[in-house]
């Protein structure tokens, strides 16, 4: 009988059968047995001595150029926390409840460098980034090309922002003919221009000093370069202790609605991933809502924080994260729907009104040539608009409770004074037309700005008439611009401190016509609750 040869194809199935049993077998052997584990082992600490190291890879093995990945350009700020926690870190994770929730790849970049996080920008290195609607008139003309638009506000500086001040300097009026140094073109500059207005000053009446950023800001005061600086949060701490006796002037604590922090997005890139960002916007919201509400929450957004910050080079603490978070208010749902004017029934400030008020002043100190695109143009409330999120811990931030004024808060010094004309006719308390309309003008904005602040509203008189009456007359006329704020833009009554100064407080010779009209005038101040 004749031998059976093996065909070429045979030997190559065998082969193939005998390389696979001995992978498997080899396979077998590190992972289930005490010598391949003690293998696997030293291999490991053999590559870790020999100094090579492995890039952090996200769990979903994408790159960079990875179209599905939202990349949100933000800087080392607490306002951000919401979706960072909602993300369980700045990388793209499978542990990100975006993913888990919504099936969303969400990438934080922390970009400091002003310049650098615009370029990023342009060059759609990243899709969202961080911006303050307060600046964003100083910029929006020269990123007309890549018509960029708000999607949605991150939160309120609260305390984040501040003005310090050296020695004697207790209030606005007298930073008069100081030096101050300021970040141009930024939020702090922006903090100053609301502070001057608010103490019935302008630029011309103080010496800026222009710094590059706020840290230089900070370096320049601790120098003692300067008189008063506006520097970011801790900058106001490390201040303080490097100047004896200098202050805290005033900060977006009570300056609340000065500075707000938006997320601005090329319009084809929201067009083109609307659905994205419709979940991006709700997941961001539950977030910011969860650390609001919950202590549980907010505590580990502050690890988030600590660890993702001090991985990236800035060493921070849990404790100073939360700090940081204390800094701001996370804008909630309820929030945002009144930032972009959907509610009718809000009173207080709006992204229009900033954007607009800021436009005006930036364009009245020569930093913005031509006009800015309106308010309508560059806001895109629609996923605000299509949000079906509801429920008390997405509702709105409430307004500050006041208790009832006292005779201690009458004398009060005030932070800021501004000195607004209202005529009355002789003898009478009652405001006419163009009394409310120099209000709305010179002041409501103002009040609107710092809400968290007493407002004291004094009346003034001239000499001429019974000294008793015109006590009576001069508080009488205070309080109506009290019932007017308090009827209009519903502020609440007990904010107000009533005085009636009478011919007291003169500001001009009584002996002149000119002289006694500009002391019948009223006084809106600004004090600390």
């Amino acid at each position: 009988m004749a031998k059976r040869r093996l065909t070429m194809f045979s030997k190559l199935l065998i082969t193939i059968a005998i390389v696979g049993a001995l992978v498997y077998a080899g396979y077998y052997f590190l992972n289930n047995t005490s010598i391949g584990q003690d293998l696997k082992e030293q291999s490991t600490e053999e590559v870790a001595s020999s100094g090579q190291t492995s890039e952090k890879k996200s769990p979903f093995s994408f790159g960079k150029k990875d179209d599905d990945v939202i990349k949100i350009g933000v800087v080392t700020w607490g306002g951000y926390a919401g979706g960072q926690y909602f993300n369980e870190g700045f990388e793209a994770s499978e542990a990100s409840r975006f993913y888990k929730d919504y099936g969303l790849k969400v990438e934080f970049q922390v970009l400091d460098d002003f310049e650098a996080s615009r370029n990023a920008f342009r060059a759609d290195e990243v899709n969202l980034l961080w911006q303050t609607i307060d600046a964003f008139p100083t910029e929006v003309n020269g990123l007309k090309d890549f018509d960029p638009v708000i999607v949605w506000q991150a939160d309120w500086s609260r305390g984040g922002d501040a003005i310090v001040a050296r020695r004697g300097i207790t209030k606005v009026s007298d930073l008069k003919g100081k030096k101050i140094a300021v970040a141009e073109l930024t939020p702090s500059h922006s903090f100053l221009l609301w502070m001057l207005d608010a103490g019935g000053l302008t630029v011309e009446d103080v010496e800026i000093v222009p710094q590059a950023s706020a840290i230089d800001a900070a370096e320049v005061f601790k120098a003692q370069r300067v008189d008063a600086a506006v520097v970011w949060s801790p900058d106001d701490i490390l201040s303080l202790k490097a100047v004896p006796g200098s202050r805290v002037l005033e900060s977006t604590r009570s300056a609340a609605y000065i500075i707000a922090d938006v997320f601005m997005a090329k319009r084809s890139y929201v067009s083109n991933n609307a659905d994205k960002l419709a979940k991006l916007y709700e997941g961001w919201m539950r977030g910011a809502a969860e650390i609001n509400s919950d202590p549980v929450a907010r505590k580990h957004a502050a690890d988030i924080l600590a660890r993702e910050f001090t991985e990236r080079g800035t060493a921070l603490s849990s404790a100073e994260a939360d700090e940081m978070i204390g800094n701001v208010r996370l804008t909630t749902h309820g929030d945002n729907q009144n930032f972009f004017g959907l509610n009718s029934d809000y009173k207080g400030v709006t992204g229009n009104n900033l954007y607009s008020n800021m436009a005006i002043k930036y364009q009245d100190l020569g930093f913005i040539e031509g006009n800015v695109p309106n308010w309508r143009l560059i806001s895109y409330p629609s996923f605000v608009v299509g949000s079906n999120l509801s429920g008390s811990q997405h509702s709105a931030e409430a307004s500050k409770t006041f208790t009832q004024a006292t005779v201690a808060d009458t004398k009060k010094e005030a932070i800021a004074s501004k000195k607004v004309s209202i005529s009355f006719r002789t003898g009478e308390f009652n405001l006419d037309e163009n009394a409310k309309y120099i209000i709305d003008k010179e002041f409501v904005d103002i009040a609107k700005a710092f809400a968290n602040n007493r407002i004291r509203i004094e009346g003034n008189t001239d000499s001429t008439g019974d000294y008793n009456m015109n006590v009576q007359l001069s508080k009488k006329r205070a309080q109506s611009v009290v019932n007017y704020l308090v009827t209009t833009y519903q502020m609440p009554q007990n904010r107000f401190i009533v005085v009636g100064n009478g011919p007291n407080k003169p500001i001009a010779d009584n002996g002149t016509e000119r002289g006694r009209a500009q002391n019948r005038r009223t006084d809106f101040e600004l004090v600390a609750d």
